[in-house]
């Protein structure tokens, strides 16, 4: 027997809950062609495996790599850690369906310092054409989720109102053609411009085409929030029958897992993501603005920066503790200040914090982008992160954003620090348990049959991990730096890590639900 590649003389973690089991891998044809003792068996490629362990894939819940996916050195981050799948259109904004140049133009902009800018489009793009960007183009699998604030500003522009009955009908028709055009789901970014004017109604209705895939949400509230961003998100999947899936779910475990397991005691098919980090990053126009700044609206939203610092000072004073927990990691013409704290940018430039703040907004169109500290960072966060990472909801998501020069450490290590902390070291699940909660529990709430498990007539996305070894090193000082102890990957059957380096093959595929 001679197979395209023989992983041989490894443990085998399949993803279906079972505990380890020693056993040989062959693939043929992009596929697991057979597991188990293959002592006469021979590969074209050949991975001595002995001593480590051989995973499915690991599927990363929430990606913002629709540009940079195409970049190496993202590549390698992302198979560093075992990541073989991005589920990208996150947080209700990424690039399709747009129809409309001023809708592809204001997402490029206003998501920039997320989502970055794509290196093949210029234009309005459609699903199925976005997909094909990516398949074959890029040595990791992509899934994309329908963007709710996209198509709402495709459809009703920046307007802070609920839609009419034309404006709700064109928007529902976008989801149905994105869905059919291999979308995995819809998603909601309900603390952006514009999906924070959509209502209940509005996502109940564009909800009700999912069928089995999933709502995924940026809910309007997390933390002390919390209770009320989930009671509309179980609204809305109640309301439309579609399964939930809440995006980052951060916060105090007391509060997050009563309200996951109301939800499931009251009929709804929960999961959500989490990454193993307190701090979080987003763009600072998010966190920053006050609500009568119309951020959908770049150019009137400049002209009040500009015209009401009286306001805005009033309003930013009554959040002083805000200004110490940022750091800049996105900051075009500040680049000098990328990777400094807001305050201390503020006193290299001779000005208060929330000047300097207000300036760079003007400078940057909105652009900057920041990692923040959250309130409970400190041991009680951490034992949250722990609690809730443990739900049986709960999948892997590092929320990574890529952009600027001193992004958040989450893109680079959030996957190796699942294994190597809270595996290894801290026993929170074991490998058996990390195998579904990143593998084949996501493969399954996307509808992705075909992944995540290691199973004869399975694609062959596999991960060789040593069990020893594999870390995280990124960190908030370093963000950059690549994770150790996962040195051999397969994508579709092609070897695209062998001994911690890029194969340069590319055979990533734009991945559609079964």
């Amino acid at each position: 027997m001679t197979f395209d590649v023989l992983i041989a003389g490894g443990w085998v973690v399949d993803g279906t809950g079972a505990p380890p089991f020693r056993a040989d891998v062959s693939v043929d044809g992009g596929r697991v062609a057979a597991v188990g003792r293959l002592d006469a068996a021979e590969g074209a490629t050949v991975v001595d495996a002995t001593g480590r362990l051989v995973l499915p894939g690991l599927i990363d819940c929430h990606a913002h790599g629709e540009a940079v996916v195409f970049d190496k050195e993202i590549q390698l981050a992302a198979l560093r850690q075992g990541v073989t799948t991005f589920v990208l259109g996150q947080d209700g904004l990424s690039f399709a369906p747009t129809r409309s140049a001023a809708a592809f133009d204001y997402v490029r902009r206003y998501f920039a310092a997320v989502n970055g800018t794509h290196p093949g489009l210029d234009g309005p793009v459609g699903v199925a054409e976005l997909l094909a960007g990516y398949d074959r183009a890029t040595a990791l699998n992509t899934a994309y989720l329908l963007p709710h604030g996209t198509i709402r500003f495709d459809v009703m522009g920046p307007a802070e109102r609920a839609p009419d009955a034309d404006e709700l009908r064109a928007m529902r028709k976008a989801v149905e053609n994105g869905l059919a055009e291999g979308a995995a789901g819809l998603s909601s970014g309900l603390e952006y411009a514009p999906g924070r004017y959509a209502g209940v109604d509005e996502l109940a209705e564009l909800s009700e085409a999912l069928g089995v895939l999933p709502y995924v949400t940026h809910m309007r509230g997390y933390g002390a929030s919390a209770p009320t961003g989930m009671a509309e998100a179980v609204e809305i999947a109640t309301r439309s029958q579609a399964a939930l899936h809440v995006s980052h779910y951060h916060g105090p475990a007391s509060v997050l897992l009563p309200l996951a397991a109301d939800a499931r005691l009251h009929g709804v098919d929960l999961s959500f993501d989490t990454y193993p980090y307190l701090r979080s990053s987003t763009i600072l126009a998010m966190i920053a603005l006050p609500s009568w700044v119309p951020a959908a609206d770049t150019d009137h939203a400049l002209a009040l920066l500009d015209s009401e610092r009286v306001r805005l000072a009033a309003d930013w004073a009554e959040h002083g503790d805000l200004w110490p927990r940022i750091t800049l990691s996105h900051a075009p013409g500040f680049e000098w200040a990328e990777g400094m704290t807001l305050p201390a940018a503020a006193a290299e430039r001779g000005m208060d914090p929330a000047e300097f703040c207000r300036l760079l907004l003007i400078e940057t169109r909105l652009e900057a982008g920041c990692v923040a500290a959250r309130p409970d960072e400190g041991p009680e966060g951490e034992r949250s992160v722990r609690e809730i990472l443990k739900d049986p909801g709960h999948t892997g998501g590092s929320d990574g954003i890529y952009v600027g020069g001193h992004p958040h450490p989450r893109g680079f290590g959030a996957f190796a620090r699942y294994l190597g902390r809270h595996v290894r070291e801290l026993g929170d699940l074991t490998w058996e348990q990390a195998a579904v909660h990143l593998a084949s529990h996501p493969a399954r709430r996307f509808g992705l049959r075909d992944r995540g498990l290691v199973r004869r007539g399975q694609a062959a996305d596999l991960i060789v991990v040593d069990p020893l070894r594999v870390a995280d090193t990124a960190t908030y000082d370093n963000p950059r730096s690549l994770a150790v102890g996962i040195d051999d990957v397969l994508v579709s059957g092609v070897p695209v890590l062998r001994e911690g380096r890029l194969t340069g093959k590319a055979p990533g595929r734009a991945l559609r639900p079964a």
